[in-house]
């Protein structure tokens, strides 16, 4: 990877953490409903039409706030209720750099947000017990995630090593040093 790529990526990482870091600690008086939905693949709709302005989809980003299984749009003045129909946001590529232990796994978002996981953003396979199907995420932090194209997936299992977990042999990848596991076989 060239230097001007590897700069760019901490740019957008860098720009990333700020734009998803707000003052969780907001508790306004002013309770309704925004009348707004997140499709599971990341479109955001009001009252039944698509919100089209990039811009205006990444400003309302900056305002959801997840308590249990609610979702809302949070300013210091309101707190509304959205439909989250999966997760808020879904994964549009996953880049890895390096190899190993020592590699680096990088998700961009539908918002074009970057994601290095790690400890700070960990990933994690849910697997559906009827059906089998593995969910993957990744957290972005205050219960709000983003979920893995299942393209974006199959790229981590095509990199994925075999570890011993408690006694189960999984498929898992490296970043940052730490393992994630992807499922067990």
């Amino acid at each position: 990877m060239s230097s001007h790529a590897s700069s760019d990526v901490l740019e957008r990482l860098a720009s990333s953490a700020e734009r998803l870091s707000y003052n969780a600690d907001w508790q306004p008086t002013q309770l309704g409903d925004s009348e707004m939905r997140i499709a599971k693949n990341g479109t955001w709709y009001h009252q039944g039409d698509e919100i089209k302005r990039p811009a205006l989809v990444r400003l309302f980003s900056r305002l959801l706030r997840r308590e249990g299984e609610q979702y809302f749009l949070v300013t210091p003045v309101e707190k509304l209720s959205i439909v989250v129909e999966d997760t808020p946001f879904v994964s549009i590529d996953t880049r890895i750099e390096g190899e190993g232990r020592e590699q680096s796994v990088y998700v961009t978002t539908n918002l074009d947000d970057v994601l290095l996981i790690s400890s700070e953003h960990p990933l994690c396979v849910e697997v559906d017990p009827q059906t089998q199907e593995p969910s993957p995420s990744v957290s972005i932090g205050h219960h709000l995630a983003v979920r893995l194209q299942r393209s974006d997936f199959y790229r981590l299992v095509d990199v994925a090593t075999e570890q011993m977990l408690a006694g189960q042999r999984v498929l898992g990848v490296w970043s940052q040093g730490e393992f994630y596991s992807l499922g067990a076989f």
